[in-house]
């Protein structure tokens, strides 16, 4: 895991401190805080800048991502995001760990390095839970920009296009969205899995 220096910003704190949700759910939005929280406490990562939410119980024809800036306490964006073509059609519904399964990854994430490869301009992530996403890096999951993810495609479609596990992005706006969160930000997914819920350490870190 790449280790990633403390960038001055406050570290992560709950929820009803002055954030803007947008729409999104103030206990997702409390669990991913306390997530980030847990994760700065126990020296896992540096103090992010940024926090991004991608809420999977969401359908994919409404926008279920968010990136805060947890220095000014803004909301940056609030976008659409594409899950995998093996996580589920407009709904998501399975999760994976696993190479080749074409599913999203839940869980905890911290941001790596920008490139450009197949998708064109891209970001890599790592994951932090072991067995939940620890293998993201491995399976090539990154944050991308598609043309399947418009809401032209999913008026036309009842839903976006699906990646390989990506969280792919609008292409008019991916490039804007990892160049602000890349180096050492966080990025929390949520779907009410009971059995991530449960054995998730950043979850369980004040019970």
């Amino acid at each position: 895991m790449p280790a990633y220096a403390t960038s001055g910003a406050p570290a992560p704190d709950r929820a009803g401190s002055g954030f803007t949700l947008g729409g999104l759910s103030p206990s997702v939005f409390e669990m991913a805080m306390g997530a980030a929280s847990c994760a700065v406490r126990s020296g896992e990562v540096g103090q992010p800048d940024t926090l991004t939410v991608i809420d999977y119980s969401r359908p994919s024809t409404e926008k279920r991502l968010w990136v805060f800036d947890l220095r000014s306490r803004r909301l940056l964006y609030q976008e659409l995001v594409a899950h995998g073509a093996g996580t589920g059609e407009n709904m998501a519904v399975d999760f994976s760990n696993d190479p080749d399964s074409h599913r999203s990854s839940l869980g905890l994430f911290v941001t790596g390095d920008s490139y450009v490869g197949k998708n064109g301009y891209s970001l890599r992530l790592d994951g932090l839970e072991s067995g939940i996403n620890d293998r993201a890096r491995e399976r090539g999951i990154v944050v991308h920009g598609a043309s399947y993810v418009s809401a032209d495609f999913a008026r036309l479609h009842g839903r976006l296009g699906r990646s390989w596990g990506c969280p792919a992005l609008r292409e008019a706006v991916a490039r804007d969205v990892i160049d602000r969160v890349k180096g050492g930000g966080l990025l929390f997914a949520y779907y009410p899995d009971p059995e991530w819920l449960e054995a998730s350490k950043y979850l369980a870190c004040e019970k």
